[in-house]
């Protein structure tokens, strides 16, 4: 039989930990949510609801946020991207990669004092704009069934100053 007194110490104790991992969650909740206000709707499609997450290790964190956009049969989606994988995806846009082909083409360019890079694949009308918010972080469009020059379009209707001064210091 468990002694009574010992249980009750047990859940005492575990009291800390249990709040630390409501903190904890109510916090991720929180840098997540922050970026979805910034998911705008688009003039002449469907956009699904925001969604998004947050994750934190004691040696890497990310958020984040997206929403996914219908004009049939065209699809775009909108994603806010901190952390490791941002630094990442941003390799290509920080070496001022430009290649063309018939095929296909990436460049990247300054618009709006930020560093973009285009990858664009003719035949299937697809790709992806990275806009990059800072060193680890990003706004991507990927986007099939429209140009590259309408999904940019679309990109900057994204208020990509507000998405960057919103970033965790």
């Amino acid at each position: 039989m468990i002694n009574r007194r010992h249980a009750i110490r047990l859940a005492l104790a575990a009291l800390p930990a249990a709040q630390l991992l409501r903190a904890s969650a109510a916090r991720a909740e929180q840098s997540f949510q922050r970026f979805v206000p910034f998911l705008i709707d688009l003039d002449g499609w469907k956009g699904n609801k925001p969604e998004g997450m947050s994750m934190e290790t004691t040696t890497a964190s990310m958020i984040t946020a997206t929403r996914e956009y219908r004009r049939d049969p065209a699809r775009l989606n909108a994603q806010i991207l901190i952390g490791q994988a941002a630094q990442a995806a941003l390799a290509p846009t920080r070496s001022g990669m430009n290649i063309e082909t018939s095929e296909a083409r990436l460049n990247t360019s300054t618009i709006d004092g930020f560093q973009v890079t285009r990858n664009f694949n003719v035949k299937p009308k697809s790709g992806a704009i990275l806009v990059a918010l800072g060193t680890s972080a990003l706004l991507s469009v990927s986007f099939n069934g429209i140009t590259d020059d309408e999904a940019l379009a679309l990109a900057k209707k994204f208020n990509w100053k507000a998405i960057q001064a919103a970033l965790p210091k």
